[in-house]
């Protein structure tokens, strides 16, 4: 049977490198010990020096073998998950073999040179080599360096099963079909089992063949099982054995595919509202762990609302995509690439990506749609047509994209995908379908906003909501069109970038969350749109001194509630109807704007005659819009009301800074309360800060360290007596830690925008653990983990 050896602990790292690194008797007492996955160089949070991080460096694993692991009996195969950029790996004093490429995995069979005691090194070039994809010109993202994914020893049967690759068909039928492709490591001819187990591990089918050749192609139909989809994602494994060796691989049973009038999942119209994802974190770039990276996937889907998410632009961790599997996230991964389209090597380079890509990545259910096209990059057919083919030839059961800024351009690609920076604020969200691809072909939009309107989370209030604002209008457009299949954002978080992009400290602040995954307003409107959680999100602090003249503009509330209610200093003045925002008409779950502050307050406090009373609430209601620059009309119902009402200039002037400016020794408090079903689900209140707080949490309490290191994430923000962060905040605050584990980056910084997050790993050991975060200023939170060694 088959066994593997993970090999994640203790390897030896240099950043220098001299061929000496490969002579297995080198010594590397003076390196330092590094566990896998690692980056070859911490960076700062922003402004630094991005070559810092590109050399040659080396890699160094000792491991031994027991007595009873099969020399002489068994073979064994090397696996790297991924190490960027290019890698050249030794073994035991003899050359192996080398990679190209940072995001695709590849093995070594180091059957012959495997013995007791052995010794893997590993020469890691971590430049941007111009014959590697997606180098060549600029990139707008950084490709850091490290063995950065697993790596670990698979003991196999002399002859094995290589490959299983299962598609389903006929999703639709009573019985579901299969397609079977199985490759051996040779020719065989012999007996082979087949059993099918649903998530329990309960046997719901099994089949015996005999197989002839070494490369076999079977169907099978099998009843009884449920299909797969993003609300009920049922998986399934299928068990492959022949003689001594067996292979298991999860799948789900459906059917994706992309029409002119949309995306069918299970043939079931589903209007796609995702975001793009860069696999980047602060201080260790793509250094992260298993647990990290579907902690991402469940942002995505359970914080976010998303039901898609592209890995631009590259291959993903498989960790992430497995998470995507079972929680139900559609994804469509692509190449690596970024504009640059190569020539010679470079090409051979990229085919041998996508091959890689499809190969690992085809039996995950989540996957729904193949890359193959150099992102934003040029029309080349001669190349795209092999790419294409390349993708049909080793899975025809998904379409193929290219995503691309180009309007009309050639299409060899299944469906069109497009990057659409339309929007800057104006009417236009998203260009009309027709005139980017026609009528003909499938339609998705691959990617918005991002660079149009970068935004920090400590940005003002205005922009934070403009930010917010401009998701909401594409995705709107989107949802209203019957072509589009759906619209992507970008992005997901914030990323740290060349010099030649960003704001000039090395990040692009495109994300709906910043780049410790906490989120932004305009998180709130992805998240609105799901049912799982209530959401209530407010646009303003309802301070005035944050608008220029005072003039707050509308307050906009992000909310999957059916109903808001809107109190003001504890005296209900609004009652709001969900989903009544014709600006917004086509969310399932529109913003709304308060209106009314103001109520009856002028007839009930006032004296005022209703009448008069009724213009002036209308006039003051859009000074608060508009400001002095109001439409005319609204002029005129003021000087009615003046007239109507007999006020004096000192009581006008009274009434509009007590209900327009807000002027004055009384405190205002503003409630609104969320109502889902008739029932109080949140509320959100705002009048000035009185205290501050310092709220920590932390993803998980519950680590365990067992292939790899394990890590978890604690977000910190400042807030108010309400709970409500406070984006203004710079608190400092310190990190210490008691137990097994270790903080990630520096143990001391200052909140950015009223938030900030850690990471922190295991180190080793079991035990209870004890963060401590404390500010001089906002005060002090302790988290307590429990971390388990395997």
């Amino acid at each position: 049977m088959r066994e593997k050896l993970p090999l994640n602990f203790g390897w030896k790292f240099s950043e220098s490198f001299t061929e000496d690194v490969f002579k297995k008797s080198f010594d590397d007492s003076s390196f330092t010990t590094v566990d896998i996955p690692h980056t070859n160089k911490e960076l700062p949070y922003n402004y630094f020096d991005e070559k810092s991080y590109q050399f040659v460096c080396s890699y160094r694993k000792h491991f031994r073998l027991s007595d009873r692991a099969g020399r002489g009996e068994k073979r064994f195969l090397l696996h790297f998950e991924g190490a960027a950029n290019y890698a050249v790996v030794w073994f035991n004093g003899s050359y192996l073999g080398e990679h190209k490429g940072g995001y695709t995995p590849f093995t070594f069979d180091v059957t012959d040179l495997i013995a007791r005691d052995n010794v893997i090194s590993v020469k890691l070039d971590c430049t941007e080599r111009s014959e590697i994809p997606p180098f060549g010109n600029v990139v707008d993202y950084l490709c850091y360096g490290g063995i950065y994914r697993e790596v670990w020893l698979e003991t196999v049967e002399p002859v094995y099963i290589k490959d299983v690759f299962v598609r389903t068909p006929d999703v639709l039928n009573l019985k579901k079909r299969m397609k079977i492709d199985l490759e051996f490591s040779e020719k065989v001819s012999a007996d082979v089992r087949l059993a099918l187990k649903d998530a329990s591990g309960k046997t719901v089918a099994e089949k015996g063949f005999r197989a002839d050749g070494r490369k076999i192609a079977i169907g099978w139909s099998v009843s009884g099982v449920k299909l797969w989809d993003i609300e009920d994602p049922n998986l399934y494994t299928l068990t492959v054995t022949c003689g001594g060796d067996e292979k298991t691989v999860r799948f789900g049973f459906r059917s994706c595919e992309f029409r002119r009038d949309g995306f069918y999942l299970n043939n079931r119209k589903i209007k796609i509202m995702g975001l793009n994802r860069h696999q980047s974190y602060p201080y260790v770039g793509y250094a992260m762990p298993a647990s990290a990276q579907k902690a991402d996937a469940e942002l995505l889907k359970y914080r976010l609302g998303c039901n898609l998410v592209r890995t631009s632009h590259y291959p993903d961790s498989v960790h992430f995509l497995d998470r995507c599997d079972e929680i139900g996230l559609l994804v469509f991964t692509e190449m690596p690439s970024w504009q640059y389209l190569g020539e010679g090597e470079w090409r051979e380079n990229c085919l041998d990506n996508i091959r890689a890509m499809i190969t690992r990545d085809r039996n995950h259910p989540s996957v729904i749609l193949w890359g193959v096209r150099v992102n934003e990059g040029q029309d080349c057919d001669e190349f795209y047509t092999q790419t294409n083919a390349l993708a049909r030839s080793l899975d025809d059961s998904r379409q193929t994209g290219g995503v691309r800024n180009i309007p009309r351009s050639h299409l060899l690609e299944d469906v069109y995908t497009y990057n659409d920076f339309s929007h800057s604020g104006g009417k236009i969200a998203l260009l009309p379908s027709a005139i980017v691809c026609g009528t003909k072909a499938p339609y998705l939009v691959t990617e918005n906003n991002g660079h149009m309107y970068p935004t920090k989370s400590f940005d003002t209030e205005k922009v934070r909501l403009e930010h917010a604002l401009r998701h909401a209008r594409v995705q709107n457009a989107s949802h209203g069109s019957k072509r589009i299949s759906g619209a992507i954002g970008w992005c997901m978080a914030d990323y740290n970038t060349h010099k030649d992009f960003g704001s000039g400290d090395k990040i692009c602040y495109h994300g709906v969350t910043d780049m410790f995954r906490v989120p932004k307003l305009a998180a709130a409107v992805f998240s609105s749109q799901q049912e799982r959680t209530p959401v209530l999100e407010t646009s303003s602090s309802m301070d005035i001194g944050d608008h220029p003249g005072g003039i707050t503009g509308l307050t906009y509330i992000f909310t999957n509630c059916d109903e808001i209610k809107v109190y003001k200093n504890d005296e209900l003045k609004s009652v709001i109807r969900c989903g009544e925002n014709k600006r917004f008409k086509n969310l399932r779950h529109s913003p709304v704007c308060p209106l009314d502050y103001i109520g009856e307050a002028l007839v009930k406090e006032e004296g005022m005659d209703p009448v008069a009373a009724k213009y002036l609430k209308k006039a003051l209601l859009a000074a608060s819009e508009y400001g002095f620059v109001m439409p005319p009309q609204h002029y005129l119902e003021a000087v009615f009301a003046f007239l109507k009402a007999g006020l004096s200039f000192s009581d006008m002037y009274n009434i509009v800074v007590k209900y327009f400016a807000g002027w004055g020794s009384e405190q205002i408090a503003y409630k609104f309360e969320g109502y889902k079903n008739g029932e109080l689900v949140k509320t959100v209140v705002r009048t000035a800060v009185t205290s501050t707080h310092l709220l920590a949490a932390a993803d998980k309490n519950e680590l365990c360290e067992d292939e790899t290191y394990d890590v978890t994430r604690i977000e910190l923000l400042a807030v108010d007596q309400n709970g409500n962060r406070l984006p203004y905040a710079n608190d400092t605050v310190r990190i210490s830690v008691d137990g097994p584990v270790s903080v990630i980056g520096p143990s001391e910084f200052s909140l950015i925008g009223g938030d900030r997050a850690f990471w922190v790993r295991t180190s080793g050991r079991s035990g209870k653990a004890t963060v401590r975060i404390v500010s001089d200023t906002i005060g002090e939170q302790v988290i307590e983990l429990n971390v388990t060694k395997v």
